[in-house]
């Protein structure tokens, strides 16, 4: 078994995959550092790199410091996306934006390109049409308003609002909106060609190289009939003024760093992949714009960063792990893709096209890549991490404006967010007890994004509590992948504390395996970071104390359950597959099959707690969400759900601390949630 160093810094540029003569799948040859070597050099302000010729150092930033200040809070909610293309939303998003959208929260989508391919509207019929850029991109973009139109309970070929949206730096941009019953719809186009006139990928190259300019294009009938010129930092700070604008309350990405895939070259066209990659490189370039300008956006506010949640949603990973939708919700999702595809005997007005003819009807749910039929988070897990107050109350970390923060209970309700710093982070925190009471936080940071060629760098980082309200410095555990390329790919941490008092910290790593640390019992004194094998597995571990009192981690592979003590893998045999993360307590397992409402708790008697995504559970209770994406909780063999259901993200959590089970969570507002089914608050 090979043992994998914490990451120094060293590495590749890291955004398309290998470069050519080199290899699918980055060496793990890197520079050896202890995670406290890194933390020096990080608080320092740079890194040591070994890299290879033409890799920028990182711009590695330090952890912000936890200020005990309070956080900023929204007045009103807002949903944003940022998309590649015209349909990344609609098959790699919902039903989670539906789903806010029918809650009544306003909706903005930012599409970076024009979508406009090759220009070829195929139909069933005509595989080879002539080609037109112009009009297929226009085609999309009429799809879109179809397909939002009917999201709001409209007919599809209801009329918009069409105008041009003027920007910071003369930069403008195409603009529609619709209202209905008071929920309103933005589609925002930006028309970045997606090819340079060389025929090289465009927004990976914008990313990727230095001094690139980049061109719009028109579409057929578009408001806006100027050709504009970006370059990368242009492109950041528009999304940067977008969000300053519109200053959303959440944030929907796509995934900035997608599965390593190795596939031969013939299978990367056939599926759109890029090499070495499982995502299209337009969804990696994209997602990279986005989370550097939340960065800036974040770092840049007056008073500390703005109230906003993020939410990064995987791609066509979809196609390479069990479909987690079931029959129910996967109708409503494809549903909202027919009016998008249409059909060329549609009247709907545009003369270049009334959808993306190639999606319309049945294909999303008869394509072989599936993307369709699952929704998958790059960052997994439930949003709030709870511990328990000597008084019964509860305590949740989060993380808000990209920075930790710390809710506390008070008259049944989370009071003001408290900041703790550590930006910029994933958005899903652990937090574990130690053995005198205090708390040990742990997450993903985002050490250095940039692109241009520069190293990127992702790191765990830990944050221990001193006193009843004061914390420490947040401290870099580095990372389990010697190559930063392949430390891009780790997952988020789950944090268990075993009887003895250790605390036991878990990584999916980018063999899909998993990889941990120890903390001492007594002392902040970590081990180096060891590879336990197993896998392949997706993110979104689960780690316990068994009623062996031994640790156990359990992650969803693509056949079955797998499962790891500190010791190693250890395979359970004959569980059936697994769609998404696992539940375990009470010295059994919980988890829906793919494709299916139904929950599975093998060995057990059946359980009767029908809807989606994964459940928690704790105790004797189960959380999770019913199939239009509700809370609900199984408890006493009863299911119970909140009299006012709160609208909330994925990743609810769940107590069982001595006020009963306690469920919590995020909402699209920004703003936390608490549910206690024995006093019905919510």
């Amino acid at each position: 078994m090979r043992k994998r160093p914490a990451i120094s810094g060293s590495g590749t540029p890291l955004e398309h995959g290998p470069r050519p003569g080199r290899p699918p799948g980055p060496s793990r040859r890197g520079l050896l550092a202890t995670g406290a070597a890194l933390a020096a050099a990080a608080a320092g302000g740079t890194l040591a790199a070994c890299s290879r010729t033409g890799a920028a150092p990182p711009e590695v930033t330090a952890p912000s410091p936890a200020t005990g200040r309070a956080a900023a809070q929204a007045e009103r909610a807002l949903l944003m996306q940022v998309l590649a293309h015209p349909d990344d939303d609609l098959y790699f998003m919902n039903p989670d934006t539906q789903h806010a959208l029918a809650a009544g929260t306003p909706l903005v989508c930012v599409y970076v390109t024009a979508g406009e391919a090759d220009g070829r509207n195929k139909t069933p019929a005509d595989r080879t049409p002539a080609p037109d850029k112009a009009a297929y991109s226009a085609a999309r973009h009429q799809g879109l308003r179809q397909s939002y139109a009917s999201q709001l309970g409209l007919p599809v070929l209801t009329r918009w609002d069409n105008g041009v949206l003027r920007l910071p730096g003369g930069f403008q941009a195409e603009r529609s909106t619709l209202e209905h019953r008071g929920r309103r719809v933005e589609l925002i186009h930006l028309d970045l060609a997606m090819h340079t006139p060389a025929g090289h990928m465009g927004v990976p190259a914008l990313w990727r190289e230095r001094g690139l300019s980049l061109r719009t294009l028109v579409p057929e009938g578009s408001p806006l009939r100027t050709v504009q010129t970006y370059d990368h930092e242009s492109l950041i700070d528009v999304l940067v003024a977008l969000f300053q604008r519109y200053r959303p309350t959440l944030v929907q990405t796509l995934d900035p760093d997608p599965d390593i895939q190795l596939s031969d070259r013939r299978t990367q066209l056939r599926d759109s992949e890029q090499p070495g990659y499982s995502d299209h490189a337009d969804h990696t370039a994209v997602a990279g714009f986005s989370w550097a300008a939340l960065i800036r956006w974040a770092q840049e506010g007056a008073g500390g960063p703005p109230a906003f949640l993020a939410t990064a949603f995987r791609g066509y990973y979809n196609r390479h792990w069990p479909k987690n939708l079931p029959p129910r919700v996967l109708a409503g999702k494809a549903a909202h893709l027919v009016p998008y595809g249409a059909a060329p005997d549609w009247e709907c007005g545009n003369p270049a096209g009334c959808g993306d003819y190639n999606v319309g009807g049945d294909r999303p749910l008869t394509n072989r890549k599936g993307w369709v039929r699952a929704t998958h988070y790059r960052y997994p897990g439930p949003r709030l991490a709870l511990q328990e107050h000597t008084d019964a109350t509860l305590i949740a970390y989060g993380v808000l404006g990209l920075r930790a923060v710390r809710y506390d209970e008070k008259d049944g309700a989370f009071g003001d967010p408290v900041d703790l710093g550590g930006g910029p982070l994933a958005p899903v925190l652990s937090a574990t007890a130690l053995q005198d009471g205090r708390h040990l936080v742990c997450g993903l940071r985002l050490a250095a994004l940039a692109g241009r060629g520069a190293t990127q760098v992702r790191e765990i980082v830990a944050l221990e509590q001193r006193g009843a309200r004061t914390y420490g410095s947040w401290t870099s555990l580095g990372n389990p992948e010697a190559d930063p390329d392949r430390g891009r790919r780790i997952g988020v941490p789950v944090t268990v504390t075993a009887p003895d008092g250790r605390v036991h910290l878990f990584v999916r790593n980018a063999d899909q395996g998993i990889s941990t640390r120890v903390r001492a019992a007594d002392r902040p004194v970590w081990s180096p970071w060891r590879d336990l094998g197993g896998g392949p597995v997706q993110d979104g571990l689960t780690a316990v104390v068994g009623d062996d009192g031994q640790v156990h981690v359990y992650a969803p592979g693509r056949h079955t359950v797998h499962h790891w003590t500190p010791g190693g893998a250890d395979p359970l045999p004959g569980l059936p597959a697994p769609a998404d993360a696992i539940a375990a307590a009470g010295g059994r397992l919980y988890y829906r099959p793919p494709a299916s409402e139904r929950l599975l708790s093998p060995g057990g008697p059946a359980v009767r707690f029908p809807g989606y995504g994964p459940v928690v559970a704790a105790g004797p209770h189960l959380l999770g969400r019913d199939l239009s994406g509700r809370v609900q909780l199984l408890t006493a063999g009863r299911r119970i759900r909140p009299a006012t259901a709160p609208a909330t993200l994925d990743g609810p959590a769940l107590s069982a601390g001595r006020q009963g089970p306690t469920a919590a969570g995020l909402s699209p507002d920004a703003r936390p949630w608490l549910w206690r089914p024995a006093t019905t608050q919510a």
